[in-house]
């Protein structure tokens, strides 16, 4: 219940408190808070609610939740405790019709497909179960078939550039952007204000 950085996913060292670091994040101008429990999937569980209802009720920007979610009533929990979007990763590996599904019961502006992306062999590979399991799935290729399935907002997690702080994997990025329509978050290797200058110049 705690929040966690690594390197390149490994490593996890503890920082804070979901709820003050929520709260710091907010009252410091984030447009919105992206929730992952990261070791749900791993460990077989479901998401850990409890903390998730304190962090809504602290701050006042959209909040994105992703983690443990495998079914339609993991949506309705998550979105009940406060959530306004859900992100869904190793879930819609195991059944990539859950995408759809939620699509059509949500909406698509409140599905998420969060991918954490690697290259291997100079391709970049989708991870599962936070980065511990390769699937052998193309990344591109693989969002592409999750937003043709409703998913409204991608957010690309590069396990090459996580916590490395040397800026975010444009070419990776640049892959995504021109195979979908719609909004995409990138996620890994931020270390300064000028590399999100050069994200969005690189990306317009």
């Amino acid at each position: 219940g705690r929040v966690v950085k690594g390197v390149n996913f490994e490593g996890l060292n503890d920082v804070s408190s979901p709820v003050e670091l929520g709260k710091y994040y907010s009252d410091c101008g984030a447009d919105e808070l992206v929730f992952y429990d990261i070791t749900a999937s791993s460990d077989g569980r479901k998401l850990f609610t409890d903390i998730l209802k304190e962090v809504a009720s602290n701050i006042f920007i959209p909040l994105t939740v992703g983690g443990g979610i495998n079914t339609l009533e993991d949506f309705d929990r998550v979105l009940k405790c406060g959530a306004d979007k859900v992100s869904v990763n190793s879930g819609a590996i195991k059944n990539p019709d859950l995408i759809k599904a939620a699509a059509e019961k949500y909406g698509s502006q409140c599905v998420v497909i969060s991918a954490d992306i690697k290259r291997v062999d100079g391709e970049f590979r989708v991870f599962a179960r936070g980065g511990r399991d390769d699937t052998g799935m193309e990344g591109v290729s693989w969002i592409k078939r999750c937003v043709d399935n409703g998913a409204g907002e991608v957010v690309v997690n590069s396990i090459d550039t996580d916590k490395v702080k040397k800026g975010f994997d444009i070419q990776m990025l640049k892959a995504v952007c021109n195979a979908v329509n719609v909004p995409v978050i990138a996620s890994g290797g931020a270390g300064c204000s000028e590399d999100f200058v050069t994200l969005f110049n690189e990306i317009p």
